[in-house]
């Protein structure tokens, strides 16, 4: 009985401990200072001006190469560096710093091509009670929400822009053996134009309401995934397009 309690205990106070460290996490740019950046080197001919949050992911690459971009959905929990590992597994329970915790890390799929890019960033997160990680995308059943928050702000070394949000669905996770179902997670790259607009459509089609946004071959897309229980092996969507204004 003491044992078992010992055992609990220990939980709790882990549980309590990784809370702390994933709601920190979110207040990393912020907390970073810029005295001590050395710029990551990019070639002459593509030389841009760099905001601060640019060279503050610099800084945080600087403790976990696997650091590839920073993700943020103004006036939510979601605010996290997003991870990118050799596989799917790794990030599902480690966070930034690789140190193992139930919450893991905003992370993107393994599959993802920098160069060329990919079509589309899929992006995992759990969805933790709490409301860290990828909870708070669930809000976005609601078209007001939506409305309220209709921009995911994306960070990389390279660039820092945003991507406006044309559908949002619920789904799960179909057997192989099911056919005729829009299985969105294995879209990243298009094999050609109607793969892309196959995607765009289905999403569309899916989407809880018509944000009365669509995307268009050769844009970027981004889908954020996040696990839900309306069903079996539920999940949730949203799915968005980059745009060029680098402002809401």
């Amino acid at each position: 009985m003491v044992f078992s309690f010992t055992l609990s205990f220990c939980y709790i106070l882990k549980y309590s401990y990784d809370a702390y460290c994933t709601k920190k996490e979110s207040n990393l740019l912020d907390e970073l200072s810029l005295d001590n950046v050395v710029p990551e080197e990019i070639p002459e001919a593509v030389m841009i001006e760099k905001t601060e949050r640019m060279l503050k992911l610099e800084e945080l690459r600087q403790q976990n190469s696997d650091i590839v971009a920073w993700i943020e959905i103004e006036n939510t929990n979601i605010n996290y560096p997003v991870l990118q590992g050799t596989d799917n597994n790794f990030y599902l329970n480690h966070n930034y710093e690789k140190k193992y915790t139930i919450y893991g890390s905003i992370f993107l799929d393994a599959s993802y091509s920098w160069n060329p890019p990919s079509a589309n960033l899929l992006i995992y997160g759990h969805h933790m009670k709490n409301g860290s990680m990828f909870q708070n995308l669930l809000k976005y059943k609601k078209k007001e929400f939506y409305e309220q928050h209709p921009t995911i702000r994306f960070t990389t070394i390279n660039e820092d822009v945003y991507y406006e949000i044309i559908a949002v669905f619920e789904s799960k996770i179909y057997n192989s053996s099911d056919k005729d179902v829009f299985k969105y997670y294995y879209f990243i790259d298009a094999a050609n134009e109607d793969a892309y607009n196959d995607f765009v459509q289905n999403a569309k089609n899916a989407s809880l309401y018509d944000t009365g946004k669509t995307a268009h071959y050769g844009e970027q897309l981004m889908t954020l995934s996040t696990c839900a229980y309306h069903t079996k092996n539920g999940r949730f969507a949203v799915v968005a397009k980059r745009i060029n204004n680098e402002s809401n």
